[in-house]
């Protein structure tokens, strides 16, 4: 399957949302509103939830499931509000002893005037370096768009899983295509360039893992079998995410926070190394 034909299956409008995924893998979640500061930001949603039995926080962007719900979700792109209730839950967690489980799913954070008068770029890195010390497990999953800054704000994680048509990048390809051919209809040619999707990241190392779909997409399977492949989607990401809390189970605090900074120190030095990135400088 070429590169864009990830892209648009990532960004189909009928895809599983955060709140299929806390509905279906998660018990008793309660919602947690607000930064404390601004206002409520729609676009993250999050609480506390059960896993299995064991109190967990959960959060991720939410991009709604119609028209008015894209709206009042700003379409899954969090301004500064977002990201600073995004904090409060994964300090709140922390205090408390909880994992934190994270679904990635937006085009990016919102570039709005807005945003940026009220401190969007503040807000995200704060959220990536607070992220780096939390002493709790952090599990996160890009479970469709996982764009820029916006994807990472929430995904500084001990371990980074991608369904398997989903994808991460650091610009959409058309803003690819626009900054480096000024020419966005190049779209598809740069999603290839990028190397954005899961099996690409995987051999990066920027991930932990792929978890597979099998049916979920554009118009891959009959209505009738739909609720079938997503119940199979929703018992593989929960078994993953099991998998992945288990290796933190007896795991000092300290530990925790040490084995996600390397995680990140060993992406940086991979990539210095990493031919293929030269060659990408050279397109």
């Amino acid at each position: 399957m070429k590169a864009i034909e990830r892209v648009n299956i990532a960004r189909d409008k009928d895809r599983p949302k955060i709140t299929d995924y806390i509905n279906n893998v998660f018990t008793d979640f309660f919602q947690q509103k607000g930064d404390y500061l601004g206002k409520e930001d729609a676009s993250i949603y999050g609480g506390i939830a059960m896993f299995h039995g064991r109190p967990v926080t959960v959060l991720g962007h939410r991009k709604g499931k119609n028209v008015e719900e894209n709206v009042t979700c700003n379409f899954g792109m969090p301004g500064p509000e977002g990201y600073r209730k995004a904090l409060r839950l994964m300090k709140q967690a922390e205090k408390f002893g909880r994992p934190i489980i994270t679904f990635v799913d937006t085009p990016g954070a919102y570039p709005g005037l807005e945003a940026e008068m009220y401190g969007q770029a503040q807000a995200i890195a704060g959220n990536l370096a607070a992220m780096s010390t939390l002493k709790v497990p952090v599990i996160s999953i890009v479970t469709g768009e996982g764009s820029s800054g916006g994807a990472l704000g929430i995904a500084v994680a001990n371990k980074v899983y991608m369904l398997e048509n989903a994808i991460y990048s650091v610009l959409s390809p058309e803003g690819f295509a626009s900054i480096l051919w000024h020419d966005s209809a190049r779209r598809d040619e740069a999603a290839e360039v990028m190397k954005l999707t899961a099996k690409d990241l995987l051999e990066f190392g920027v991930i932990d893992g792929i978890i597979s779909e099998r049916g979920v997409g554009l118009s891959v399977v009959d209505d009738a079998d739909v609720a079938n492949v997503y119940d199979r989607l929703f018992a593989r990401i929960d078994k993953q995410i099991a998998a992945a809390l288990a290796e933190f189970d007896g795991m000092k605090p300290e530990e925790i926070a040490k084995q996600r900074f390397e995680k990140f120190r060993k992406i940086d030095e991979r990539f210095l190394d990493n031919e293929s990135l030269a060659q990408m400088g050279n397109v």
